[in-house]
């Protein structure tokens, strides 16, 4: 899971600020309630994407380094997924249930013309994940999907996409820590 932490290095410059300054400065822990809720985690099967399944694992991946409130996790045996990964003849395409729930399909179709397997994994979770198509776009927009064409291969999901699926997920985060990671008490 991708975790930001630049207010880490804020924190401590403030210490080394204050202590510059003659302060006494006194590290405290984090309050329980000021420590982060874990990512809402949706698992996947993608047992069935066949020969797509690198492809479908490195676009679960993709999402993870991408976004903090959602973290995308293959089922074990037995598990009921939220998403389930086919592989199939046609074009690719994602039939979203509920918002994280749904089945994707990595259509060959899409392949045999020249598409990105990553690209097209990460595109059509991102359905999953509430995202709409945004066409025509350009390479840079993963949601662009077809129309950005063969030649565009980049898998990754561009700042306002992040957003958004940072606010669809983001109620599942509520109590997040504060900027700094340890509460700073000066004397």
């Amino acid at each position: 899971m991708h975790v930001r932490r630049l207010t880490g290095g804020l924190a401590a410059a403030c210490v080394v600020s204050l202590s510059l300054l003659g302060g006494q400065v006194v590290a405290a822990p984090l309050d329980a309630a000021d420590t982060p809720l874990a990512a809402r985690v949706l698992t996947y099967d993608a047992g069935g994407s066949a020969e797509f399944r690198s492809a479908v694992d490195r676009g679960a991946a993709i999402w993870n380094e991408s976004v903090d409130a959602v973290e995308l996790r293959p089922a074990n045996a037995g598990q009921r997924a939220n998403i389930r990964v086919l592989a199939d003849n046609g074009w690719p395409r994602a039939l979203p249930t509920t918002l994280g729930n749904g089945t994707v399909y990595i259509g060959r179709q899409a392949v045999d013309q020249g598409y990105d397997t990553i690209r097209i994994s990460a595109h059509e979770l991102g359905h999953i994940l509430g995202l709409p198509d945004r066409k025509p776009g350009p390479c840079s927009s993963l949601m662009s999907g077809s129309s950005a064409g063969t030649a565009c291969t980049n898998p990754y999901p561009d700042a306002a996409e992040k957003a958004e699926v940072e606010g669809n997920f983001g109620g599942a985060l509520v109590g997040r820590a504060p900027a700094a990671e340890a509460e700073l008490i000066v004397d």
